[in-house]
């Protein structure tokens, strides 16, 4: 009887097992509006051509005008690179977006997120499981980073970091790469191993030597902490200086969408700073 029961076990775990690796990721699905696009990019020398810059008007959460538009970047031009962090539940878990700022003022974000077909909401159980797609999305500032301080109430911070410029042009390439890889052979997101931090020390790790894993690439909440101690942020000012410094949470909530929502999002304000998430 107990070898009947065991047997019946296995052929269960079995089936589902051969169900699970039988799913199979896709770039076409009823997908939600903020990922229907899938972004491409195409270099020339320094120049680098971006198809599908997301650039949506959120009013909030599921009010918003959808817009969409090319653009090109000189790399020649690029100057800096920040590392934004949104908090949504708690002090360990954030999403991270990397920001390319350019000479002439402009900003670029990229995002690693889920690939959300239009019925589906995020559930981190759902990312170990091949809910989910994978995709790289490229925004303005004035979308990707006002919809979480405004319309999600999430809090932003947003941390100038320390990179050579070679290594600055190499992971905006890297992104560039990544997304490109991704519109010819989807792969399924992974709550651990695939996801918006993890990724992106895959694509800096070859350009810093020695970056190590560590657990705070999945509780992506202490990554500032992490670079700190790298030497990846400003280490001539306390950690806790740096973390009030970079909240904008109220900035990038009351901006909107002005034209001018990079540069007042990194204007000081005297206006009281909310504490770090706890």
């Amino acid at each position: 009887m107990i070898h009947w029961a065991l047997a019946t076990l296995i052929l269960a775990f079995a089936l589902v097992a051969a169900w699970w690796l039988s799913l199979k990721p896709s770039n076409d699905r009823d997908w939600a509006d903020e990922v229907s696009r899938t972004l491409r990019g195409r270099v020339q020398g320094s120049l680098v051509l971006l198809r599908d810059i997301r650039d949506f008007d959120w009013r909030g959460n599921t009010d918003y005008t959808a817009r969409w538009h090319d653009s090109v970047y000189d790399l020649e031009t690029l100057q800096s690179v920040d590392m934004a962090l949104s908090y949504w539940m708690g002090p360990a878990i954030a999403h991270t977006l990397v920001s390319f700022g350019f000479s002439d003022g402009r900003h670029l974000v990229f995002s690693v997120e889920i690939r959300r077909e239009r019925d589906e909401a995020f559930s981190t159980l759902g990312g170990f499981l091949r809910q989910f797609e994978l995709a790289i999305v490229a925004a303005e500032e004035r979308d990707i980073l006002h919809v979480r301080a405004g319309p999600r109430k999430e809090q932003v911070f947003l941390y100038p970091v320390r990179m050579p410029a070679p290594a600055l042009r190499a992971l905006f390439l890297s992104y560039v790469e990544r997304a490109n890889q991704l519109a010819q052979k989807p792969r399924f997101y992974h709550t651990l191993t695939a996801n918006c931090t993890t990724l992106v020390y895959d694509m800096v790790r070859p350009l810093v030597p020695g970056l190590p894993l560590d657990y705070r690439l999945i509780l992506s909440g202490y990554l500032p902490e992490y670079l700190y101690s790298h030497g990846g942020l400003d280490t001539h000012l306390p950690l806790d200086v740096l973390r009030a410094q970079a909240d904008i949470t109220q900035r990038a909530a009351q901006s909107g969408t002005a034209a001018a929502f990079s540069q007042r999002i990194r204007t000081p304000a005297s206006a009281k700073r909310t504490v770090p998430p706890s």
